[in-house]
């Protein structure tokens, strides 16, 4: 068995591009994998601990992501991923689970926006520009590489500065800095949120233009939408039936039925859409799988043993 931790992985400097084609593979053949539902464990001060299973018959894997939060921890929120093989049952990896998080739903959220998008978009709002929007931004720009883009990012601290230094070499996207929620949002033709908390929706209505997409990475801040927007995707219906307006959602599909041509996306560019894609396990034991792989080839992770006894008999 391997321990592969974060700075094996980031050593094997896996780029932005293999990222959405991972995602991609995932999200077309997810009804042929087993994805029961999270099972999450809430405590008193905000603390959690999720956890996460899922098997991968074709791929010949199963795994485990275990997340946890607790808000006086640097990071707050922490997660490793157990990796195995399906036939055998033998346990290959134990993997620190950041990077991959945080890749995988970089991603999907762009994904989102090469599959539900108006084609000709341009104008970006950003809200939440922590380690999750930095990897969607690298992820962005890899797919549209020439792309005129306006990218309105909402100022907090000084986030928004380390952001735009961050990404100041490319010379086809322009930032702006915006002192409220409104102005990110109004006039944007895709609004990518990341932000772990909000008290209340961003901001009423009429400030979401005519087919625009919005991509609420960590869903908060956009409950009004659920009500009034033309169509609703998710990366599991189990992520979001149990939403307070679920039932209520005029239009609402898996976006693995877009991919397999059993559920319309966008038909024209009036349609308002939100995409949920709130995170599934499958990604994160597919990455897992890649990067074992990939540290196998190039003698990456530290090798131990947690073999039990074979003795029938040995208590």
């Amino acid at each position: 068995m391997k321990i592969i931790a974060h700075r094996d992985i980031m050593e094997m400097q896996i780029s932005p591009s293999q990222c959405f084609d991972w995602v991609d593979y995932i999200l077309k053949n997810k009804h042929s994998m087993k994805l029961p539902p999270k099972i999450s464990m809430k405590m008193e001060g905000e603390i959690f601990y999720n956890t996460m299973p899922s098997i991968l018959p074709k791929e010949g894997i199963a795994g485990v992501k275990v997340v946890s939060r607790y808000p006086s921890r640097m990071p707050a929120l922490d997660s490793q991923i157990l990796l195995y093989n399906l036939d055998t049952g033998e346990q290959k990896a134990v993997l620190d689970g950041n990077f991959i998080t945080t890749m995988r739903t970089g991603a999907v959220a762009v994904h989102a926006i090469q599959l539900l998008a108006v084609k000709n978009f341009q104008e970006i709002g950003v809200i939440g520009v922590g380690n999750t929007m930095r990897a969607a931004m690298k992820v962005l720009l890899t797919r549209y590489p020439d792309k005129k883009m306006r990218i309105k990012i909402k100022k907090y601290k000084n986030q928004h500065l380390d952001f735009t230094e961050a990404f100041s070499g490319y010379s086809n996207v322009e930032f702006v800095v915006c002192e409220d929620y409104k102005e990110v949002i109004d006039g944007s033709d895709v609004i990518l949120s990341a932000v772990t908390y909000a008290e209340e929706d961003f901001c009423e209505n009429k400030y979401f233009k005519e087919g625009c997409l919005v991509v609420p990475i960590h869903t908060r801040g956009f409950t009004n939408c659920d009500l009034f927007f033309d169509k609703v995707f998710a990366d599991d219906r189990g992520h979001v039936q149990n939403f307070k307006y679920f039932n209520k959602f005029k239009s609402f599909a898996e976006i693995s039925d877009v991919l397999e041509g059993t559920a319309k996306g966008r038909e024209n560019d009036k349609e308002r859409i939100l995409a949920y894609n709130i995170g599934i396990s499958l990604h994160d034991i597919y990455f897992a799988e890649q990067i074992y792989q990939l540290a196998k080839m190039q003698g990456k992770g530290t090798e131990c043993s947690l073999e039990a006894p074979k003795d029938k008999f040995w208590i």
